[in-house]
């Protein structure tokens, strides 16, 4: 089988929800050599791509989108094993942290993020959910990230995301991090009223936004 089938069917296959499928394209194509990277990036990651823009124009409902998310999870899981035992630096494309902000314990929003953005190289260190200000800014500085993402999805939270930047200006380590916030109630003009670097208004625009501020795209 081709290189371009193999890519075609990885797309295919997320796009239709179809994990067993999804995780034999993804053996085949390793079996048959093609770069992990590659197939993530050109194959799966476009099919989740192309199923968030849909999200996002309402073609497209939360429990397809987290089913998709889910088929992604287990193929970079696959591909990223595949990386390790290979011993290849083409992963290593940036380090982000991703927290839910003190207060707020919604995580389905956050997931699908982390998953998506996963599938592009960018290693995430998950913190969870309810994460004060304080511990972000300490987990960024011990793993040396390049981008911090919160989401508030309750307007009572937002302004833990202002308290982030105020506090990473105060420590004096703002420039050392791009920020990307996120959530129900945040908007693009609240990002740039805080003095976030992005926002990102649904899955599929915090990924491309992420990228933009790695400057991967």
């Amino acid at each position: 089988m081709g290189k371009s089938t193999i890519i075609d069917e990885a797309i295919e296959s997320i796009f239709k929800f179809d994990e067993n499928a999804a995780i034999e394209i993804a053996k085949k194509g390793l079996n048959e050599g093609l770069d992990p990277i590659e197939l993530l990036t050109e194959g799966f990651s476009v099919g989740i791509r192309k199923v968030g823009d849909l999200f996002g124009r309402g073609q497209v409902f939360l429990p397809e989108l987290m089913l998709s998310a889910e088929v992604m999870k287990k193929v970079t899981e696959l591909c990223d094993e595949a990386v390790r035992t290979k011993g290849s630096e083409s992963r290593k494309k940036g380090l982000m942290i991703m927290a839910t902000v003190e207060g707020d314990v919604h995580d389905i929003g956050k997931g699908i993020v982390i998953s998506l953005i996963k599938t592009q190289g960018i290693e995430v260190i998950d913190l969870g959910r309810d994460v004060p200000v304080s511990k972000i800014i300490e987990k960024a500085l011990s793993y040396k990230a390049d981008l911090i993402g919160t989401s508030a999805l309750l307007t009572t939270t937002l302004m833990e995301q202002k308290k982030l930047e105020d506090e990473l200006k105060k420590h004096n380590v703002r420039e050392r991090f791009k920020t990307l916030v996120g959530g129900a109630p945040a908007t693009q003009r609240w990002a740039d009223r805080i003095g976030a670097d992005a926002f990102g208004e649904d899955a599929a625009d915090a990924v491309k936004k992420a990228l933009e501020l790695l400057k991967l795209e």
